[in-house]
């Protein structure tokens, strides 16, 4: 199979009347289809339940998206058996077909991109961009998996030996369970299970219960290439009951999640236990949020690293495991730093995503009351510059919030609170900066303003973060030119849209024949 070299997909442009036009529609269209009540999918068959995993509009917090039934133990474990006897056909599948079906499925994307933006919009509070740009990362996903998984069928180069054939090739390793996040509720769902299928794995798809509406429309997607029945078995449920049976299940091969620290370590302990009729090891791939933090150096330029902290802090009301969470700024610029920045964030309008605003509401009740007493700690902790309040609305806003004067020990500067806060924390010197920013359980992006070549050199050297990123924001990496993953307690440092994530679903093996 040849394939043209990979390229990432374009955002929309939505400085262009035409394409605001059609995300308009887009919302409109999908808005008559909220409310609907969707099956579970296993083995290709919908299945019902007596209870209801119910999507809302966090924007909207009495709007309803959609109901779905909710998983059962019983259910979960016929999911896995399922999924089980499919691996058998599905592993023999050659590598080019399973490509190919990531291909066709980026394609029905493209063509399904404003309706699949105008669902984000409404299920999670993304403004358009952030949506677009979601999709798009979907799109990338396939597109390059679909291609990685080109590379790794083809022959491997190994050293020569007389009087022997030896060759190295990668096996699929048998059923997975992949847990998606709300927060990239398409994007990371899709490179997750499409990385697992294209390798030859089957898998059961458990979405977040705050955007499950996403994975059925992927479902839906994989079901339009003509993808077998039971490759993508779909099945919302709790994590308690649903997701702890999927990961202890004997049959369970893998875990691929992204999510919280807490919910990660536990997922992590309960596949580490080996179950009656287990014959191997699980591997899990976690990837579990960060405590990110912006370095602004004296030798800067303020009002861009103004920009860059306020756009990587607020974009998408601070809930990405990629926001900056803590900017370390030089005492000899803190105060001029702390007014640009003050302007900036001040600039932000808050109200709901189908409206476009540049922030939207946070996902649900619960994590407006966790960001909410968090401010209240900040507070005491240090001094409000800006925001502190929840914003206007029948959603769940918040206004962007800026506290200063913070300690790097404060909880402030150590604890995720994955919400439209950012704490700012003055240095003595860059040497102190780096030590600040290393100085969290955490690992995943971050970055560093200075004009120093000599200052960058050092932060390569010394920071322990799985992307950084130098004069520029602290969010947004691509597929493929900045492949995703962090250190410590923020994950398994999976490198996700790399060349070696595929190899998180795979095994090599050593064939020799004596000639």
């Amino acid at each position: 199979m040849r394939v043209k070299p990979f390229r990432n997909e374009p955002f929309t442009d939505f400085s262009k009347k035409s394409n605001l036009v059609k995300q308009e529609k887009a919302i409109a269209h999908v808005k008559k289809q909220l409310g609907k009540t969707y099956e579970m999918i296993v083995g290709g068959k919908k299945l019902r339940s007596k209870g209801r995993t119910v999507s809302y509009n966090p924007s909207n917090k009495d709007e309803v998206i959609a109901k779905f039934h909710k998983g059962t133990k019983e259910i979960a474990n016929k999911a896995i058996v399922t999924a089980y006897k499919k691996f058998d056909e599905w592993k023999l599948v050659p590598a080019e077909k399973r490509a190919s079906y990531l291909f066709k499925a980026s394609n029905i994307v493209r063509k399904r991109r404003f309706e699949i933006n105008a669902w984000m919009i409404l299920e999670t509070g993304k403004n358009y961009l952030e949506a677009d740009a979601d999709t798009a990362e979907a799109i990338d996903f396939m597109e390059f998996y679909g291609r990685e998984m080109l590379r790794y069928a083809s022959k491997q180069p190994i050293t020569p030996l007389k009087g022997e054939k030896n060759e190295l090739v990668y096996l699929p390793l048998g059923v997975g369970v992949t847990v998606p996040p709300w927060n990239f509720p398409f994007a990371i769902l899709v490179g997750m299970t499409s990385a697992a299928v294209v390798t030859g794995n089957t898998v059961v798809l458990k979405p977040s219960s705050d955007s499950p509406m996403m994975g059925k429309i992927f479902y839906d997607v994989m079901q339009e290439t003509g993808l077998p029945d039971g490759v993508i078995n779909f099945l919302p449920g709790s994590g308690g009951e649903v997701g702890d049976t999927l990961v202890g299940h004997p049959k369970t091969r893998f875990v691929s999640f992204t999510g919280s620290m807490e919910v990660g370590t536990h997922i992590y302990e309960l596949a580490s236990r080996v179950q009656p009729g287990q014959i191997w090891l699980k591997r899990v791939v976690a990837e579990m949020g960060g405590k990110d933090c912006i370095i602004v150096d004296n030798e800067t330029n303020l009002t861009e690293a103004a920009k860059g902290v306020a756009v990587s802090a607020f974009g998408f009301q601070g809930q990405k495991c990629s926001a900056c969470s803590r900017v370390i700024v030089d005492k000899r610029v803190y105060s001029k730093f702390v007014s640009r920045l003050k302007t900036e964030v001040e600039k932000i309008t808050v109200g709901p995503g189908e409206e476009n605003y540049a922030m939207g509401a946070v996902i649900n009740e619960a994590a407006q009351k966790s960001i909410l007493k968090y401010i209240q700690i900040g507070k005491k902790e240090g001094k409000l510059l800006t925001g502190g309040r929840k914003a206007k609305g029948n959603g769940y806003f918040i206004e962007p919030t800026v506290i200063k004067d913070i300690k790097p020990t404060d909880r402030l500067a150590q604890e995720e609170i994955f919400g439209p806060v950012l704490a700012v924390i003055k240095s003595n010197n860059y040497e102190q900066s780096l030590k600040i920013a290393n100085n969290t359980i955490y690992g995943l992006t971050g970055a560093v303003y200075t004009r120093n070549r000599n200052k960058i050199n050092a932060a390569k050297k010394h920071l322990l973060i799985g992307n950084l990123y130098f004069n520029r924001k602290c969010t947004g990496a691509l597929v493929g030119s900045q492949p995703f993953g962090g250190f410590n307690m923020s994950g398994t440092d999976s490198k996700a849209g790399g060349r070696d994530y595929l190899l998180l679903f795979l095994q090599a093996q050593t064939l020799s024949e004596k000639v």
